[in-house]
């Protein structure tokens, strides 16, 4: 699939006495603590390898959400400070890696990159340090701008090296950062983001029966991947809030917290996917819930679907209950997969994991199927919930788990990796 696309890969570049300018996805710390470094080290190959080739690396990745979407302000605190993925990994590595300081716009983060970096520059080629790690790349006000103002900031990134790698598959989003600084340098793609290509295909051309599993907050987020798989897969599952709204929408129940949104999209989703008729899977048995405080005694109750009549009123659905994995259709549909593709947490965390734990469990049943796991809370909550089978999938040729959930949605979205503006952009 890497030649097929031409993608420049960093096996290619000529790294000797060269800054080696990185993207990474290490976005992996909520309120300054890192719960999974699996992203972090999923990239420690591409930097072991510039690193043995001579080259000199200079890292950036963008941390949580600082920018206000409805003011533009950009919010630089600890909560999304690169500073404890600089910890680890200079605990991990033994090594020494530096962080910039520049100046900070009350509310438009950091202007642009500052010549007081040419100091640890310096540094970096005279081996005085390991390496440079910039700020956060979305504290700068023209990481997520657009026109000139990205430009500029792209221009300004590619002013500190000779060259480019991207090794970010989760960071989709056409930022200066992924999609920019490729204008400015030779670019190439790094060994993580190599794997994550080559394992989709594993998507895109699956060993049938292919069955996939998404579950979700919102079904606007998710929507187009959803058309998607129903075509392509033999058979699709869903859980979390779109497959709230996809029963109240064709069963007529009102559940507590289904926006409108979600409702008109699941009305259009449940006419689309009777044109495949047997593939989408109902897991019957779902548990309602009065509070989203906590999984309480005598506070939630399960209920079968099939046994509510139309407009029932619901509170809260916050989970798919186990016996919904123990139904004998769903168990042979499970069974006899070859693929096995999940990017799904079936209830409200941290509460309520009765779901997720059946559906690990019974995918782990089947010791022959591919199985590819999407990233992001999905990833956590396999390592939260069963540790034991976490550790084991990270080994198993038989499971690969993605760095980037949203990043594999929006390349099934697309039919192709190029879908993703990052990979166009190096293709370019």
């Amino acid at each position: 699939m890497l030649e097929k696309i031409n993608l420049p890969l960093i096996q290619d570049a000529d790294l000797k006495g060269k800054i080696v300018l990185v993207r990474v996805d290490h976005n992996v710390v909520k309120k300054g603590v890192i719960h999974d470094p699996y992203r972090i080290d999923a990239t420690l190959g591409t930097l072991y390898y510039i690193n043995a080739k001579g080259g000199k690396i200079i890292l950036m990745t963008h941390v949580g959400r600082p920018r206000n979407k409805e003011t533009g302000e950009i919010n630089i605190d600890k909560d999304t400070s690169i500073q404890p993925i600089v910890n680890y990994l200079q605990g991990k590595l033994h090594i020494t890696i530096k962080v910039p300081d520049f100046y900070q716009h009350e509310k438009m983060g950091y202007l642009g990159i500052e010549t007081s970096i040419n100091h640890l520059i310096r540094q970096l080629k005279d081996d005085e340090i390991d390496g440079i790690y910039l700020p956060n790349t979305r504290w700068f006000y023209g990481e997520e701008a657009k026109g000139q103002k990205g430009e500029r900031f792209a221009d300004q990134l590619a002013g500190l090296a000779d060259i480019y790698v991207n090794d970010a598959f989760g960071s989709w989003q056409p930022h200066a950062s992924t999609v920019l600084v490729n204008k400015y340098l030779p670019s190439y793609a790094g060994f993580l983001l190599q794997k994550e290509i080559t394992n989709l295909e594993r998507i895109y051309k699956p060993e049938s029966p292919f069955v996939a599993v998404v579950a979700g907050s919102k079904f606007d987020t998710k929507i187009d991947s959803l058309y998607e798989l129903l075509k392509e897969a033999d058979n699709l599952i869903l859980g979390g809030v779109i497959y709230n709204a996809y029963l109240c929408a064709k069963y007529g129940f009102e559940i507590k917290g289904i926006s409108r949104e979600d409702m008109n999209h699941a009305k259009k989703f449940v006419v689309f996917s009777e044109k495949y008729p047997g593939k989408l899977i109902e897991l019957p048995y779902i548990i309602e819930s009065d509070t989203l405080e906590g999984k309480i005694d005598g506070k939630y109750r399960i209920h079968n679907i099939y046994e509510l009549e139309k407009g029932t009123k619901l509170n809260y659905v916050l989970d798919i209950a186990s016996e919904s994995f123990k139904e004998e259709s769903v168990i042979k549909i499970f069974g006899g997969a070859k693929t096995i593709f999940v990017n799904a947490v079936m209830g409200f965390t941290p509460h309520f994991n009765e779901g997720t734990i059946a559906l690990d469990e019974l995918i782990d049943k089947n010791p022959e199927a591919i199985k590819l796991y999407g990233g992001g809370d999905t990833l956590q909550e396999l390592k939260r919930l069963l540790p034991g089978l976490y550790i084991v999938a990270i080994d198993s040729p038989k499971y690969y788990i993605f760095t980037g959930g949203g990043a594999v949605l929006k390349a099934i979205e697309n039919g192709t990796v190029l879908g993703l503006e990052p990979v166009r952009a190096l293709v370019k």
